[in-house]
């Protein structure tokens, strides 16, 4: 079963409409009860990351969310879940991310406009499992003013004023900085590889 968490704000249902038109079972969770009980973790995401991590704690699911993806348990990030999984956010530099990954998210530069909304390349690196199918350069949805800058487990990257990691894979452990459930077909057969993994 996948869960997907529900921290009380973000994507949710364009994230539970996608998974529905792949027929895919899943549970919405709110608790590290649910997160335990997973086979896969979902966390989509959008909105600022100081709230989200805030969310997190909250809900009490912090510890446990990092027990359960350093256990191996397959894991997928969207946008602010991806964001999550570094040690910060100049967003909120008073909030500790997940530290799944060292770094932290950075801002845009100031002559930039943002967000940065809307369609562009992906130029993917190869030998993703996420990304299997989608074609080397494929265009997806994008929304967000912060970003992870390049980094050595980045399986695609984008420009926008900078290049910057657009998708991570390391082991069960994967996030993207677009909005799968909002990027057609291609966006779609990225959450169906999740699934199947």
């Amino acid at each position: 079963m996948i869960a997907v968490l529900d921290y009380g704000a973000g994507n949710l249902r364009s994230v539970e409409n996608a998974l529905e038109e792949l027929g895919c079972r899943y549970t919405l969770v709110r608790d590290a009860e649910g997160l335990r009980a997973a086979k896969k973790i979902l966390l989509p995401g959008v909105g600022h990351f100081g709230q989200m991590m805030r969310s997190l704690d909250a809900l009490k699911v912090r510890e446990t969310l990092r027990e359960r993806i350093f256990g191996g348990v397959p894991f997928l990030g969207i946008c602010l879940g991806m964001q999550a999984l570094f040690e910060g956010s100049e967003e909120a530099p008073e909030e500790r991310g997940l530290g799944v990954f060292a770094g932290r998210v950075v801002r845009f530069p100031a002559e930039a406009r943002v967000p940065h909304m809307g369609w562009n390349r992906l130029e993917a690196r190869g030998g993703s499992r996420l990304l299997a199918g989608a074609g080397s350069g494929p265009y997806v949805y994008f929304a967000h003013s912060y970003y992870v800058p390049e980094m050595e487990h980045a399986a695609a990257t984008c420009r926008y004023e900078v290049r910057y990691t657009a998708a991570i894979e390391r082991g069960n452990v994967l996030g993207v900085q677009f909005h799968p459930e909002k990027s057609g077909e291609v966006g779609l057969g990225m959450v169906r590889n999740f699934v199947s993994l």
